[in-house]
């Protein structure tokens, strides 16, 4: 019973995160709440690795109906990786509990902003090409990587966020663009989590079919409806992250 819960929370997962992100605020809960006495390590590799196939499906579906700009965003996804995996060992070191409580604040000045610049991401127009334009990609996916290797929540979202402002794509390039460095980002904390066995692979395999069917869903519900129905499901997916980090920060130690 446990892992048909976990499957469908897995398949709703894929979906919201081949538009947008945040598909561990569905799966992520829903693992901890089917298995509560698990190391929390191993309900975290678990997670990704399911997820991970559902985000590489996205990305090649989109890489059919996107422009994607490889010479840009490869060395973005190896940048990505590489501060992942040093994010993942960093957490083995140090406690990220201070992240915790000011990463709600982040979030929602990214939704105050996204809010505020109502033309934002709805015109696909970017601001630097060649050599600047890899840099500046790069540079988002390494400090996204490292978060994301380091603590994780809103990942999928920091890059979309990141790639709207700084890059000038739209929504819907830079969700596409999200998902190829977020399928680096999961390899490399798969590896980790692979290396330490922390990762159930029958239940990780099981949720990764699911996670498929949601995916294909999601990316065609993204690709249908365009920037602007991207927007909308950022917009929603950020304020229920404000959401959830408020309450882990705040309100579960009391």
């Amino acid at each position: 019973m446990e892992l048909v819960f976990v499957s469908v929370a897995s398949l709703l997962a894929g979906c919201v995160d081949a538009i947008v992100g945040g598909g561990g605020l569905i799966l992520v809960p829903a693992l901890f709440a089917a298995y509560p006495s698990a190391a929390p390590a191993t309900l975290f590799g678990s997670n990704k690795g399911a997820s991970i196939w559902g985000t590489a499906l996205a990305t090649y579906q989109y890489s059919h109906r996107v422009d994607m700009r490889w010479p840009v965003l490869l060395p973005a996804a190896a940048a990505g990786f590489v501060a992942s995996f040093a994010g993942a060992w960093t957490v083995t070191l140090i406690s990220a509990d201070f992240l915790r409580k000011v990463l709600p604040f982040v979030l929602a000045a990214v939704l105050a902003y996204t809010l505020a610049r109502k033309e934002l991401g709805r015109i696909h127009a970017p601001l630097f090409s060649g050599a600047r334009e890899a840099w500046v990609a790069s540079t988002i996916g390494a400090l996204i990587g490292f978060y994301d290797g380091f603590f994780g929540p809103g990942t999928g979202s920091f890059f979309v966020f990141l790639f709207v402002r700084l890059l000038g794509y739209d929504f819907l390039n830079a969700s596409a663009t999200a998902k190829l460095l977020n399928t680096a980002t999961n390899f490399a904390a798969i590896a980790l989590f692979a290396f330490k066995g922390h990762i159930w692979w029958h239940v990780a395999m099981a949720m990764a079919v699911c996670n498929v069917l949601g995916s294909w869903a999601g990316t065609h519900l993204a690709l249908k409806h365009g920037a602007g129905f991207v927007r909308q499901v950022f917009i929603l997916v950020v304020s229920a992250l404000i959401l959830k980090t408020s309450y882990d920060a705040f309100f579960r130690v009391l």
